[in-house]
């Protein structure tokens, strides 16, 4: 049986899963039902439940010895009956019980002993949708990845029918043939035999010091952030509520804007619409927490994830390294807070051209290092961490998608979290609007939906004080 040996980095999301932080992400979408076919989700699900072919990953078992690494398994080894849900609302479904299923859903730490996904149908929702809940493995997927299976599971044509399931689909890219570079069994036994994973983390270890030196320099100014203030600097994040330890329940919230907001409020700015992202949250944070009497006197700081996926494949595993950027939360002026904003992730970006390829798997493995020590040592969250919360963005599709002439109404990214890391906001574009998921630990952060609502009212404050026609600024 062909197995494919797991990278360092992916690795990692195994190795610091725990029940109370799963390594999973997820996506939610909603659907229209069509007005000519009221029964479309139970024939969707009748239709899903008779497609027994899994791509890469849906057909994977982890398998820890001789190496970390994953098992293709055989189709009929596979229990679809397992893997996907069927699940209805209270009709007529809001939003918000939406997003407390969802909540509960991602909250679940997936069984080892299956392959590491779960589709989840959910029929009820409000104003004749349904929704489409989708989580896999972080060691699997990461949000560029995804979103890639998802162009090619959905379609631009609304007459398209007959779509392949994502179990079938897979998160191979249209460019490749079969499953990614790997090593096989008789390559693993011949592994274990000079070492077993002592022997290949030693290799990987000499590996990475061999690119080291030329990554010396670049990591010691991530790490120390040269003579510029404006530059974010891991591991000197104050201290914040979103740095505890976490539990295993989660609370998910939901906010979409028109991309076009963002983006006027960026030219008229100078700067990115990632900066007005982030300007949006930072200001959110800083109302959230001033509101708790928790505003920390210096400024938050996030971990941005940035891919580095070359070519159109979405191969298995991750391909994002980290940028850090400041948020401004000491800062009142809206117009301030973006100024420095705009600074701090600038001065990452520039480092990033200096490594490529394995060079960037090196110095991304650097990064993780700290992280992946505290998780092995369950310290996680009782001393400093590198930033106080995640900020990531992702493009998504830029025009209406179909699944069997269903259209795609919204899209939001639902993410992971860690011991010290207790909030979580990611957004994805999609059909002319940036949609924003708030994954959160349920007993670290209350009334999530304060700092989802505050993100928008920020984007109005911006506006405003940039003298945007057709603003307003709520109490």
């Amino acid at each position: 049986m062909a197995r494919t040996m797991l990278t360092i980095n992916d690795s990692a999301w195994l190795f610091a899963e725990t029940r109370r932080t799963p390594m999973q992400v997820g996506m939610l979408a909603t659907f229209r039902v069509p007005e000519d076919r009221p029964r479309f989700v139970a024939d969707l699900v009748r239709s899903w439940r008779s497609v027994h072919e899994f791509a890469a990953p849906y057909d994977y078992l982890y398998r820890l010895l001789p190496v970390p690494s994953w098992s293709q398994i055989p189709a009929d080894e596979i229990d679809l009956d397992y893997h996907l849900r069927h699940s209805a609302l209270p009709s007529p479904g809001s939003q918000r019980e939406l997003g407390v299923l969802v909540s509960r859903l991602h909250s679940a730490r997936m069984d080892r002993r299956y392959p590491l996904w779960e589709v989840h149908v959910i029929e009820g929702l409000e104003e004749d949708r349904w929704a489409l809940y989708m989580k896999a493995h972080h060691s699997q997927v990461d949000g560029v990845g995804g979103v890639r299976m998802l162009h090619r599971m959905l379609s631009a044509d609304p007459e398209a029918r007959d779509l392949l399931p994502p179990w079938a689909v897979g998160t191979q890219g249209p460019d490749q043939s079969g499953l990614p570079p790997r090593t096989r069994t008789k390559d693993l036994e011949r592994v274990a035999a000079s070492g077993g994973l002592a022997g290949l983390v030693t290799r990987g270890v000499l590996g990475g010091t061999a690119v080291a030196g030329a990554l010396t320099r670049t990591y010691a100014e991530t790490l120390v952030g040269g003579r510029d203030p404006s530059r974010a600097v891991p591991f000197r994040a104050p201290r914040s509520i979103f740095n505890g330890r976490i539990h295993t329940p989660r609370r998910f919230a939901t906010q979409h804007y028109p991309v076009e907001r963002l983006k006027a409020v960026a030219r008229a700015a100078d700067c990115s619409l990632n900066d007005v992202y982030l300007a949006m949250c930072g200001g959110a944070m800083r109302r959230y927490l001033d509101e708790l009497g928790a505003l920390p006197t210096e400024t938050l700081t996030a971990n941005v994830p940035v891919s580095v996926r070359t070519g159109q494949g979405a191969a298995v595993g991750n391909a994002v390294t980290f940028l850090y950027a400041k948020l401004g939360t000491d800062l009142v002026d809206p117009l301030e807070r973006i100024e420095a904003i705009k600074a701090s992730p600038r001065l990452g970006k520039e480092r990033l051209p200096v490594v490529s390829g394995a060079a960037m798997d090196a110095y991304t493995t650097m990064l993780m290092a700290p992280f992946l020590a505290q998780a092995l040592l369950g310290v996680g969250g009782h001393g400093t961490q590198d930033a106080n919360v995640v900020v990531s963005n992702v493009p998504g599709p830029a025009e209406t998608r179909y699944l069997d002439g269903s259209p795609m109404q919204e899209l939001f990214p639902v993410s992971l979290l860690f011991n010290g890391q207790a909030l979580n906001i990611t957004a994805v574009s999609y059909d002319g609007q940036f949609n924003i998921g708030y994954t959160g630990c349920r007993d670290s952060i209350p009334s999530l939906q304060r700092i989802a609502v505050y993100s928008g009212e920020e984007l109005e404050r911006l506006e405003a004080a940039l003298g945007l026609a057709g603003t307003e600024v709520r109490p």
